[in-house]
């Protein structure tokens, strides 16, 4: 009787494990050059974040959920931040925080573009679709081996893999506010003279502008998970402290960690989420689109009107 283990015949580990050998013995100085930005710009925010004084820094952040969100997600902000400080865990904080800010920078420079370039050629589309699904549908501790045999182990790999599982979203969402802009409008803007690129920034992108910011909410709080799993490949953080109360058997300190990784994911979700559902105050209710569509219509009435003086005087 066929047994399902005898169609076993397929060494597909072995290839797969020959593969990822042959690629970080080849590609090695690929693999650095990827791996130059994500230290650099991991190291510089991490400086400048442990370096920034506790009180400035509860300030800094107060003010800036008051500018883009509201009074309660401001206080929300602060007070969740003298508590993980009272936690005793602040410096791990912000080296969290720091894995996160830099993977959300280099997630919005690769996924913005990348959802753009999607929405606007269906080809480009069909090839990145299946991609992002494979990405989103792998788990998390799947993205751990490769990472580990190209990039080695530490932070900065661990950042790596960060980006990789946040930008997914980004790219979905870019792409899809791009599609979701009115039809009317775009046919507006080619039928009064405008190229793809006063299309896209005049138009297009400031439409978009809610739908990928939503995405980016998403890509914060899947960094946030990352940022956690990662601490198993040497990634320092807060999830490095969850990971050791785990190792120990010492629930306070992985209870501690976990409090402290909560409250920060939910002051970047609070922010973020505001963000991207903030309405336009009365100063600003023209966007960008409006602007270019009354520049379009007045200045081809100007151009009607200044074509039309010459024969009305000659009548």
């Amino acid at each position: 009787m066929l047994d399902a283990d005898d169609l076993n015949v397929f060494p597909v580990d072995a290839w797969i494990q020959d593969g990822v050998e042959w690629l970080a013995y080849n590609f090695r100085p690929l693999f650095v050059a990827i791996k130059w930005p994500v230290e650099s710009l991991l190291r510089f925010n991490e400086t400048v974040l442990q370096a920034t004084p506790f009180p400035l820094f509860v300030v800094l952040v107060f003010l800036l959920a008051y500018r883009l969100a509201s009074l309660s997600v401001a206080c929300f902000s602060a007070v969740a931040l003298i508590v993980v400080a009272a936690l005793g865990v602040w410096a791990d904080a912000m080296t969290t925080l720091s894995l996160i800010t830099t993977a959300i920078l280099i997630c919005t420079v690769i996924g913005i573009p990348i959802g753009v370039w999607s929405a606007r050629n269906d080809r480009v589309w069909g090839v990145v679709r299946p991609i992002l699904d494979i990405m989103q549908t792998t788990p998390t501790f799947v993205y751990l081996v490769p990472v580990v045999m190209l990039f080695g182990v530490g932070t900065v790999p661990g950042g790596v893999a960060v980006i990789v599982a946040a930008a997914p979203p980004l790219i979905r969402f870019t792409n899809l506010g791009i599609r979701m802009v009115d039809k009317e409008l775009v046919e507006a803007g080619h039928a009064f003279g405008a190229d793809r690129r006063q299309l896209l920034w005049e138009i297009q992108l400031p439409l978009a502008v809610p739908t990928i910011l939503g995405g980016l909410n998403q890509t914060v709080l899947t960094a946030m998970v990352m940022s956690v799993v990662v601490a198993m490949i040497g990634a320092e953080g807060l999830g490095l402290v969850v990971l050791q109360g785990l190792g120990r058997l010492d629930v306070g300190r992985a209870a501690v960690g976990g409090i402290a990784i909560v409250l920060l994911a939910m002051v970047l979700d609070r922010i973020t989420q505001a963000l991207a559902s903030r309405k336009p105050n009365a100063k600003r209710k023209a966007p960008f689109a409006s602007r270019f569509m009354r520049t379009l219509f007045f200045s081809r009435d100007r151009e009607e009107i200044k074509s039309e003086e010459p024969a009305a005087r000659s009548v």
